[in-house]
């Protein structure tokens, strides 16, 4: 129990500091010591409890416009995840993982070393839909859609506290249809849900901690962080590739 609570409070920080990773932080970790289906159970409430609360830092209503700014994206991510999560037991979960992990590190390892991709003001629509589907496809499969998102919004050089609040919105948003998919899929049971509850606390410590290092660091260095989080990410989605 002591590693599951130190993987909960970890991963918190590192989200509180950078706005995603806690789910792919905390099912590496579990996963390695626990059965899959429990793992997977154990990061859902520590999930949506996070990510509310990274929607909600700055209030109700700021969380309302940064989603009617992104709406489009949502949308078309919440449809492609409904759609693509029939075919996981068609296509291998392991070829997702590498067709993830292989651009976003690459991607994301080119920006780190100098390269800065601008999304103009013509090409945002196409390159927002593009974005949204990609990411919506490999998340319904692989349960990953985050690095794809980030990417998105760091081309589009937003604010730190707008890219932290909407990374909230939009992962609530699939966080909650991961609830609803995982009581019907017999995931979510008794046990599974107090482990899940169990590391809400500590996941929510570590979150705290990691606003106030985030709060701490101007654009620049949070753009940096997030590439270096986003390239640790992606190799880890091709380990689970490789490894299957």
């Amino acid at each position: 129990m002591a590693a599951c609570v130190a993987l909960a409070l970890f991963a918190g920080f590192v989200k509180g500091t950078v706005g995603f990773a806690l789910p792919m932080i905390m099912i590496s970790g579990l996963a390695s010591f626990l059965p899959p289906d429990v793992a997977l159970a154990g990061l859902i409430v520590p999930a949506v409890v996070a990510n509310l609360w990274q929607a909600l830092r700055n209030g109700p209503l700021a969380a309302m416009a940064s989603a009617r700014i992104h709406w489009r994206f949502l949308l078309i991510l919440l449809g492609f995840i409904a759609a693509s999560a029939q075919l996981v037991t068609v296509l291998p979960a392991s070829v997702l993982f590498l067709i993830l992990g292989i651009p976003v590190t690459t991607f994301a390892l080119i920006q780190l070393i100098g390269w800065r991709p601008r999304i103009d003001a013509k090409n945002r629509r196409p390159v927002e839909i593009g974005s949204g589907a990609l990411a919506g496809f490999l998340g319904g499969i692989s349960g990953v859609w985050g690095p794809p998102f980030v990417l998105y919004l760091t081309a589009l050089n937003t604010p730190k506290a707008e890219q932290m609040r909407v990374q909230g919105v939009v992962y609530s948003a699939g966080a909650i249809m991961l609830v609803l998919a995982h009581m019907k899929s017999g995931v979510l049971t008794a046990p599974s849900v107090t482990l899940s509850s169990l590391l809400l606390a500590p996941a929510l410590i570590g979150l705290y901690i990691g606003f106030l290092v985030q709060d701490r660091m101007d654009q620049d260095k949070f753009r940096k962080v997030t590439l270096v989080v986003l390239i640790v990410a992606g190799l880890n989605l091709i380990r689970r590739g490789i490894m299957g």
